[in-house]
C-alpha cells in the first residue's frame, strides 16, 4: 500500500474536505433534525481539520501523523 501513496495528497485531501463541511449547506429540517445536522457538521469539520494539520511521515511503511493540539500561544 505504501508504494505510490503520499502522504501530503493525503493531508490535502482532508484540508478539502474540512473546506467543504464549511461550506455545506442546510437542509431544509428543522427542529431536532437540523440540530443533529449541524452537530455532525461541527464534528465532521473538527476531525477533517485536525487531520489537515498534522504533519506526516512514512518511514518503513508506516505512516505518523503528528498534530500538535495546543494552542498557537503554548507552540514554540
Amino acid at each position: 500500500m505504501a508504494e505510490g501513496f503520499d502522504p501530503s495528497e493525503m493531508i490535502a485531501r482532508f484540508r478539502e474536505r474540512a473546506d467543504a463541511v464549511k461550506r455545506r449547506n442546510l437542509p431544509p429540517v428543522g427542529g431536532d433534525e437540523r440540530q443533529m445536522f449541524i452537530k455532525q457538521a461541527e464534528q465532521d469539520f473538527m476531525d477533517f481539520g485536525i487531520i489537515a494539520d498534522a504533519v506526516a511521515s512514512l518511514e518503513d511503511g508506516v505512516l505518523t501523523l503528528t498534530v500538535d493540539l495546543r494552542p498557537p500561544e503554548a507552540k514554540g
